[in-house]
Formats: C-alpha cells, structure tokens, sequence
C-alpha cells in the first residue's frame, strides 16, 4: 500500500494566504477627527493621531483632514468612518455641530474617491455602540461630546435615534442642557445633576436593559451610577469601526457597483384616432325632431318639447329655434 506523506506539496506550501483585511477607523467630531488603524481582530496597529475640527466645518475641510490623517497612518484596505449626524447609505443629511454645506452631501463617494479604498459611514454613537454592547436584550448608548448622540439596540440590531433634538427639561433639548455649550456655562456640578436627571428619565422611557455613557465628556461624571449604567471610552468609538463591517446591512464595497441602471423607456401608448362627429347624422336627426314637434304639438309637450308661438317657417326644439332651410321640406306637405 501506498503511503501518502502528511506534508503539504510544495505548490500548496508556495501558494500565498490571503491577508486579513485592515481597517482605518476615522471619528469624525465637533472638536477634533481621529483615526487608527486596526487589524481583523480590532487590534491598534499603531497609535491614534487626532487633528482639531476647524471652526464651521465643511465637508471640503474635512476630506482634506481625513487624507492627511490617512496618510499618517498604516497601510489599510478599508475605512470606516463615524459622523455626527444623521447617514443613510453614506450621505449625510444633518450635522447640527459642523458647518454649511452637509445637507445632502454624499460623503462615503467622496471619500472612495479620495483614498481609493471602500468606505463605511454610520453616526458616530452607533459605531461606539457597535464597539461596546453584548448583543442581549434593549441596551442604550449615549454620547456626551459637542452634542449628544444616541442609539438603540435591540438584541444586537441597531436603532438610530435623535434624542438630543427631543425635549428634555423645561422646554430645552437633551442636547441644549448637556451638550458641550451646556458645560461650559453651567459649570460640571450642575451638568451632573442634569445628567442624573437625565437617565432616569430615559429608564423610564426605554426600560433598557444596559446604558453606555460615552462621548469625550463621559470622563466629567462624577456621581454613582446606578445598575446598569457604565462610561465608555473613546476607543470604542474606533473599535466599533471592525463591526461596521459585520452589520447585518451590508453596502456595496465601492461606489462604482451602487450606480443607478439607466431607466427603461415608457412603454408607447397605443395611437388614439380622433375622427370628426357625423355632422351630417346629427343633421338629420335634428330635422326629425323638428318634424315630430310641428306635427303633434301635444305630443311634443309631453315629451318635453313644446312650441312656444312658433314663427313663421321655424320651430322651437328645447329652447332652441331651428330656422327651416330651403331643402327642408315643411311639415304641412
């Protein structure tokens, strides 16, 4: 019998393995934009670099941010990208703590353009969600930074919310009494007593199972927080970057294969022949009725014409006088 070696050949041994993809994770903020490349694992492979959010922000300024944080970073395959606003499929539609300019903006295009690699934009709050919950149960993730982020999972499927535009104390938003604003004019005292309020309020609401805290300000509290409820930190907001890739809603890794298929043409609707009325059937039907009212003038009333002091060589058909023509032979022939 035969003996086969358990060594592999030499052309299976020679044949390269295909490299565990790497991911550059950019976090877009009201006050600075980070990046840090990691690896299939979400492993850091090298340390995160972080430039100032100009003042009014637009998306130009950004981009141009995002490629120099990019190059300063490892070599990567991908990139995901968390927004401080509303996306959906790349395009943002809000961004209340940057400048003019997003509504509508195709951001995830600009970016493959910029750093020919495939992009994978979601909000900011929903990527550090992605990067800290267990996947069990109602779990909530807030963000506390230039504004306040928010987003629900339900047993691992991500819920975006606005909660920071919702109203929270005395007429005033979530966003307006916690926001960075907020901070600053109110002092961090009275911040947290905010922020304590705040909660309890959304236990009521949600009745979640876990809260996360996270957001750059998350560092400010300095209360007990109850069951349930712990800070994150800034980390999860770029490991979160890895699960982006794993959502249960993929996108297309490259613009080129989301272009809209040309539309097909309308189908023809069939010619419509417009013909022109039998003027000359019409004519005669309307002599027969002027020739039934000149003969029985009592029948004509009952059946609704009537003569009203006929004329001399005209009859009187349903208000309307017909004047006898030439070739129209009278009634008492």
């Amino acid at each position: 019998m035969k003996k086969t070696s358990a060594k592999p050949s030499a052309r299976s041994a020679s044949r390269p393995r295909a490299a565990a993809p790497r991911t550059l994770a950019i976090d877009i903020g009201g006050t600075g934009i980070k990046a840090l490349t990691l690896d299939a694992a979400g492993k850091p492979l090298n340390e995160r670099t972080r430039i100032a959010t100009p003042q009014r922000a637009t998306p130009k300024a950004v981009i141009e941010i995002v490629r120099k944080l990019a190059k300063a970073q490892a070599g990567f395959e991908r990139v995901s990208v968390g927004f401080p606003g509303v996306v959906k499929e790349g395009v943002i539609y809000t961004a209340a703590n940057l400048g003019k300019g997003w509504a509508g903006f195709d951001l995830r295009q600009a970016l493959e353009r910029k750093l020919k690699k495939p992009v994978r934009i979601a909000n900011d709050a929903d990527i550090q969600g992605l990067g800290c919950v267990s996947g069990n149960g109602l779990e909530l993730v807030i963000t506390l930074g230039t504004g306040f982020g928010s987003v629900l999972f339900a047993d691992g499927t991500r819920v975006h919310l606005e909660l920071g535009h919702h109203p929270f104390h005395k007429g005033k938003t979530y966003e307006d009494e916690l926001g960075e604003r907020a901070l600053k004019k109110k002092g961090r005292k009275k911040w947290n007593r905010l922020l304590r309020e705040a909660i309890d309020d959304l236990k009521r609401t949600f009745n979640f199972d876990a809260l996360y805290i996270g957001g750059g300000n998350s560092r400010l509290v300095t209360f007990k927080l109850p069951s349930g409820v712990k800070t994150i930190g800034n980390e999860e907001g770029l490991l979160g970057g890895i699960a982006l890739w794993r959502d249960a809603q993929p996108q297309t890794p490259m613009r080129q294969a989301r272009k809209p298929t040309a539309k097909a043409a309308p189908a023809k609707l069939p010619a419509v022949v417009i013909r022109k009325p039998p003027v000359k059937a019409i004519q005669k039907l309307a002599l027969g009725v002027v020739k039934v009212a000149a003969a029985d003038p009592a029948e004509s009333a009952a059946s609704g014409v009537a003569e009203d002091s006929p004329s001399k060589g005209s009859a009187r058909v349903s208000g309307v006088s017909m004047k006898k023509s030439a070739d129209v032979p009278s009634p008492a022939s």
